[in-house]
């Protein structure tokens, strides 16, 4: 909980940065990710870092304390869990919908990263949205983004977090040259929740 991680917080401050279309073109297909969408990883985790040490010295000269957080990397690499969860953050805020590839669908899509920043100050907050972004949960069929993944740890039935890990890990090896690149993206990539909320 956002106390938890601050004292006294009263809000959470929580967005998304969308790669373009050049990067999530970059990576539909084949087997390991893009390098252009390995790239973006990195340099859009430099960028939130960046963003919210930004804010927290904004609100910092307003009074308000703030905590930090990572982009990523913050979970237990045993049982893959985080300790705090940007995309559950970004769900009760009302900023997306979650997609059977347990991605935040937004209205820019699924492909990019997000951010967030716990607060003393108080803002306005948002509520989940009424409306479900994910086609194949508003019972259309579509299931593209099982489609695209070719390893198995996507099914209908749920996301294997385990294997889903193993293959980030295969990516980081395969982009050895970049700082660490845990990604895939293939079951976001060539969807029609990648750039927009169909």
């Amino acid at each position: 909980m956002p106390d938890e991680v601050l004292n006294s917080a009263k809000s959470v401050i929580v967005y998304f940065v969308p790669f373009s279309r050049k990067v999530v073109e970059s990576n539909v297909g084949g087997y390991f990710s893009s390098k252009l969408w390995a790239y973006a990883y990195v340099k859009t985790n430099e960028l939130i870092v960046k963003l919210n040490e930004y804010l927290a010295r904004k609100l910092e000269n307003f009074g308000f304390k703030s905590a930090v957080l990572p982009p990523t990397h913050n979970f237990d690499e045993v049982r893959l869990i985080s300790d705090w969860s940007h995309k559950h953050v970004a769900y009760l805020s009302g900023l997306g919908t979650f997609g059977v590839h347990s991605l935040i669908i937004t209205e820019k899509g699924c492909c990019g990263r997000l951010g967030s920043i716990i607060t003393q100050a108080e803002f306005e907050y948002g509520e989940p949205l009424d409306e479900e972004l994910c086609l194949h949960k508003r019972g259309v069929e579509c299931l593209k983004c099982v489609e695209n993944c070719k390893f198995g740890a996507l099914t209908r039935d749920g996301l294997d977090k385990r294997r889903c890990y193993e293959i980030l890990l295969k990516n980081d090896r395969y982009h050895s040259d970049l700082p660490l690149t845990d990604v895939c993206g293939k079951c976001c990539c060539g969807v029609p929740c990648d750039l927009r909320a169909p």
